[in-house]
């Protein structure tokens, strides 16, 4: 619990116990999870914790502001969060149970780094979000 209360005061946020047990939810999810405010607050039920939705939402905005979550919106309209992560990485995205996935290509970065310059760009930051079914299970149904 002390590393999550180190995160939460270099953030300049106030230690409490929603804070922390939302924070833990998103440390333990690693790369494959990604959480929407809904996902956590079921968590948060099934641990028998008393934290409502309306908290939930609070704390991963206060998050957000405070650049410990990263907020993606997907098409369908819904948002997940991660923690904020150094490294740049992308997503593709099921787009029938809404399976979030990260992935990391070097070569992949390095041809839109070649594009952007070709256009006299310099890129300051990317997003890219690939779309598909996922083979575990919509697929085969």
């Amino acid at each position: 619990m002390a590393l999550e209360n180190q995160e939460l005061r270099k953030a300049g946020l106030k230690v409490t116990l929603p804070r922390i047990k939302i924070y833990q939810i998103l440390e333990k999810a690693g790369e494959s999870d990604h959480f929407s405010a809904e996902d956590i607050y079921k968590i948060l039920l099934e641990q028998s914790e008393d934290v409502g939705l309306a908290t939930v939402y609070r704390v991963l905005t206060q998050f957000e502001a405070a650049g410990l979550v990263s907020r993606h919106h997907f098409e369908g309209g819904h948002s997940v969060f991660e923690l904020s992560k150094d490294e740049q990485h992308d997503h593709i995205v099921c787009v029938k149970c809404g399976k979030v996935r990260e992935f990391t290509d070097t070569n992949l970065t390095k041809r839109q780094d070649e594009i952007a310059e070709g256009l006299g760009f310099t890129v300051t930051d990317r997003t890219l979000y690939l779309y598909g079914v996922c083979k575990e299970g919509c697929e085969a149904k």
